[in-house]
């Protein structure tokens, strides 16, 4: 929305005029700018009105008006971090400014508010009651029977043997690499197309990441970069001591391979599995493959405690020195008695009460996101350019998020302008993961590409978007969503 011109007014306008300016705009706020056309400061009828009944009168001028640093937009900020400020600090408008501080346009909070975001949570109306019964128990800290009843039924609705619910999935894969035993100067290898938080706790031990890229087949690790990965860290003595594999947009990774060339080594995998509990690989449940597994539940996931996070595993030793470990590893003393090192790690027992209700309309989430998947693809089925994230024929993804790539020969524009483009619709699309040897926090760490001067991981990110994929996504929304993909393509 371009800006009225009459909503710009300086400061030696009267009262009186301020109030008719903004009658006749209709607009609800005005612009006070400087003679450089810098804007100063915001003014509502509100404001106008306070100083009347403070004596003030209409002859007055608006340069009696406090200096207030105004709340303000970006040109080219994304819309989801506006409606966050908006929303903070309790405003229907903010003027959107130049890079030299001049207002261009005002955005209102009822347009900004139909954002369509990237993956929100969507409660079920199960949680209320898991909280209720915490509160009423008095049972908020981290212990109580919503978390012992969450693990058990987070492990029994995956088919595994153990569980310790945490604060999140980056604490769980650290507790994993400390239960396997990485320390100083271990190798640890793990995928590069991923959050970093995946790779994070590696630094965390103070070991040395090393990073795999992608196959084209799914977007996870590639087996065959892993084999030449291994083969030189043998020929060089430094085989790692454990390997973290992250289950990219909801899908499984190819899980046979990869634990043959690890069991052939005699390394241990955790199955970052944050982005796809729900998922399954053969018809096994994604995140129960390797020695751990780790399910995220942040308020972006499919199911989410608003922040958690879970380590699984079959092995009851690991589990048990994990949950030691999660609670600062105190000993079983009669005063606070440590041996080793701990975190402050265990979940709280009124988030897992969300967990609990939230684990109850799983299968329903997962299937949403996936109908959410194949209607993006339906609906721009006659756009060209567009390559949709595939699903390997070993398993179901949860399609978490709608991924793709875009062709910039074949759609005339790149994935990183038609990303900012949406954002100007208020539609939030994301970019792909920037794979991890990219990032200067890993600057130096070694990288196996999927073929000699063939990294997949880095054409994904140069071409890749996510799309809106919550799972309360209304058909609207994503016709909305289609929409502009589409006008913007062809």
């Amino acid at each position: 929305m371009t800006i009225d011109v009459r909503m710009l007014v300086k400061p030696s306008i009267t009262l009186r005029d301020a109030l008719q300016r903004l009658d006749s705009t209709g607009r609800g706020i005005l612009l006070v700018i400087d003679d450089n056309n810098k804007l100063l400061r915001t003014v509502t009828d509100g404001d106008i009105r306070r100083l009347l009944l403070n004596g003030l009168t209409l002859d007055e001028r608006l340069e009696v008006l406090p200096r207030q640093k105004p709340i303000i937009a970006y040109q080219d900020e994304e819309a989801s971090v506006l409606l966050a400020r908006m929303k903070q600090n309790e405003v229907n408008q903010v003027p959107v400014v130049n890079d030299i501080g001049e207002p261009v346009s005002v955005v209102d909070l009822k347009d900004i508010d139909d954002t369509i975001l990237l993956s929100t949570p969507h409660m079920g109306g199960y949680e209320s009651a898991y909280i209720e019964d915490a509160f009423r128990s008095n049972w908020i800290a981290p212990v109580g029977p919503n978390i012992d009843s969450f693990e058990s039924e987070v492990a029994d609705k995956v088919g595994v043997g153990y569980s310790v619910a945490v604060t999140s999935g980056t604490a769980a894969i650290h507790l994993a690499l400390r239960v396997l035993g990485v320390g100083p100067g271990d190798y640890v290898f793990c995928s590069s197309f991923t959050f970093i938080a995946s790779a994070s706790p590696i630094l965390y031990q103070r070991a040395e990441p090393v990073f795999i890229d992608s196959e084209p087949e799914s977007w996870n690790m590639s087996p065959v970069a892993l084999e030449n990965a291994m083969a030189d860290a043998k020929s060089k003595g430094r085989i790692p001591k454990a390997i973290v594999v992250a289950n990219i947009y909801g899908q499984s990774a190819d899980y046979d391979r990869i634990l043959d060339i690890c069991d052939y080594y005699g390394v241990a995998v955790v199955e970052d599995a944050a982005e796809s509990l729900g998922a399954n690989y053969k018809g096994r449940a994604s995140g129960t493959l390797g020695r751990v597994g780790v399910f995220s539940f942040n308020g972006n996931k499919i199911i989410t405690t608003s922040g958690g996070g879970m380590l699984i595993s079959d092995n009851e030793d690991l589990v048990r020195k994990a949950r030691h470990l999660s609670t600062q590893a105190k000993e079983p003393f009669p005063y606070y008695y440590h041996v080793e090192l701990g975190y402050n790690y265990r979940m709280s027992n009124i988030l897992a009460g969300i967990g609990r209700g939230q684990l109850k309309v799983l299968d329903e989430r997962v299937a949403a996101r996936r109908k959410i998947f194949k209607n993006y693809v339906d609906l721009l089925a006659d756009v060209g350019g567009i390559t949709w994230m595939p699903e390997r024929e070993y398993g179901s993804s949860t399609r978490w998020l709608t991924a793709a790539t875009i062709d910039p020969v074949v759609s005339r524009r790149d994935s990183k302008t038609i990303i900012k483009e949406l954002n100007r619709q208020h539609i939030e699309a994301r970019h792909v993961w920037k794979p991890l040897h990219t990032q200067p926090v890993f600057s130096g760490a070694k990288y196996y590409s999927h073929a000699k001067k063939e990294s997949i991981s880095e054409f994904l990110f140069n071409r890749g978007l996510c799309l809106p994929s919550s799972s309360h996504l209304s058909i609207r929304q994503q016709e909305r969503v289609a929409d502009a993909l589409r006008n913007l393509i062809q």
